[in-house]
């Protein structure tokens, strides 16, 4: 589990919104790992990693929503209290949480890549690769899922901790500070999974 823009956000959300928001934004998470095994299964995917301009284009749009969410963290420093918070707002809340999620995981251009270029050498030879495909995705999903669980509960503990206004402020600032470095690395990263 290597961090990156997906771990970011979990982390904004335990933070803001405490532990549902982020098993909530987990969950979403997972259900974009299980929309690329479905496209890497049928091979759309492959479409992100035969053409560079497909790739720049995905790459540029996630680029540009961890922008967006580096913007709207700032702009949570000028709010007293989380941005989503789950447990106050109920079904709305809950709903942009996954909602968060799943954007950030399907703008992920290297969870496309993964899902096309990593997933299916682990098919075993003479299984149907489609099954193969989905069954390594839904695997994929079972385990971000625990490690999210884990990290969420564990952030959300601390956060806890440090209630005080000042290291709210810190923390939002941080995770914003996270966001814009993670875009801006993606906007500067080479084609393909060796550039991290």
């Amino acid at each position: 589990m290597v961090p990156g823009q997906g771990t970011a956000m979990l982390l904004r959300q335990a933070m803001s919104g405490g532990l549902r928001a982020a098993l909530l934004s987990a969950l979403g998470t997972c259900a974009g790992l299980l929309i690329w095994a479905v496209a890497s299964a049928i091979g759309l995917s492959a479409v992100f990693v035969a053409s560079p301009l497909a790739y720049n284009a995905l790459r540029w749009v996630g680029a540009l929503y961890l922008a967006f969410l580096s913007i709207q963290t700032l702009v949570q420093l000028k709010k007293r209290g989380p941005s989503f918070a789950v447990g106050s707002q109920g079904g709305r809340a809950g709903f942009l949480a996954f909602r968060l999620g799943l954007t950030t995981n399907l703008l992920n251009v290297k969870a496309a890549v993964f899902s096309v270029a990593f997933i299916p050498q682990f098919v075993p030879y003479g299984f149907p690769i489609a099954r193969g495909i989905l069954t390594l995705g839904l695997v994929q999903a079972v385990v971000s899922f625990a490690w999210a669980a884990f990290l969420g509960t564990s952030i959300s503990r601390v956060t806890e901790m440090l209630a005080s206004e000042k290291a709210r402020r810190t923390l939002t600032l941080i995770s914003a500070i996270g966001f814009l470095v993670l875009s801006l690395s993606l906007l500067f990263a080479r084609q393909g999974l060796s550039s991290s």
